[in-house]
């Protein structure tokens, strides 16, 4: 599998203008110019793609579509394409992504298959934030710090877009979330050797760890860790309450605590007692 680590390397692979700078590269697609099939590959930094009448060929029957993508490190992407589409893309280093994490979200991380399918307006509201990039970018001097600020409005941008999609479309996403509920209840149906946590429900139901996150977060106004957490905790006074005969070392690796003390202080900073503390106020509360 091809691994590109800069974008010189990989606009060149692709058929992309050669980037004008090494941790931010902006530009206008060119599919006829451009490499429209191609095996899986994979880039050490960060793509955000829009494209306008995208047709996937790999697909049977596609029809165009016209919707933000993403490609992170380490996720392998390959593609087939129609030489029909338009559109633009920004590639970051992870460098960049790394110092100015505050200005960049979640979504940076979704895989190909958790794309933003956008309006004609978000298009055209893109569009506009766009040309200005290309302004600064192509100016005389490349001026970094309005070419940040300009990225960060781009993904924000994308962040409410994204919440109108999931609000828009509420059986695909409570799909998922009834999905990752039912999973979550059936997690303790075997024994378990660890914790629950965010990779274990996104790998069962097939998304990226983010993209799960956001959807669960936009349904529940708790982040998927913080349901998980609950889940633990309810499962954690059951047994403290029906297995009297089970010590509270025991209770901890029955969840998937690896160590007992670390149960001890993750319970009393969801419930203010210790699983002892716990314990004992049930058995004064039934005597």
């Amino acid at each position: 599998m091809k691994q590109f680590k800069d974008f010189i390397s990989y606009n060149a692979y692709v058929g992309l203008n050669k980037p004008l700078d090494n941790d931010l590269d902006i530009g206008y697609y060119d599919p006829p110019n451009m490499l429209l099939k191609s095996e899986p590959v994979m880039v050490d930094f960060y793509r955000i793609s829009i494209k306008v009448n995208f047709i996937d060929q790999s697909i049977p029957d596609a029809k165009p579509v016209t919707a933000v993508f993403f490609n992170s490190p380490d996720i392998a992407t390959g593609w087939n394409a129609a030489p029909t589409y338009s559109g633009m893309y920004v590639q970051l280093s992870k460098r960049i992504i790394e110092e100015h994490r505050f200005l960049f979200k979640n979504y940076l991380d979704y895989g190909q298959h958790e794309a933003l399918y956008l309006t004609a307006q978000e298009v055209q509201e893109i569009n506009t934030v766009f040309r200005f990039m290309m302004q600064y970018y192509n100016g005389e001097k490349l001026q970094f710090n309005v070419l940040l600020s300009y990225v960060n409005l781009l993904v924000s941008l994308v962040e409410e877009f994204y919440k109108r999609q999931f609000s828009n479309d509420p059986r695909q996403y409570n799909r998922i979330l009834t999905d990752f509920l039912q999973y979550l209840n059936e997690y303790y149906n075997t024994p378990v050797r660890k914790l629950p946590n965010v990779q274990y429900f996104a790998d069962k139901l097939g998304l990226t760890p983010n993209y799960l996150g956001d959807i669960i977060k936009h349904f529940t106004n708790k982040s998927a860790l913080e349901n998980i957490h609950e889940f633990v905790i309810k499962k954690a006074k059951e047994l403290l309450e029906e297995k009297r005969s089970m010590n509270t070392t025991q209770v901890a690796y029955e969840l998937g605590f690896e160590y007992p003390n670390y149960f001890a202080r993750f319970f009393k900073k969801q419930v203010q007692l210790t699983p002892t503390e716990y314990r004992r106020l049930l058995l004064n509360k039934s005597q």
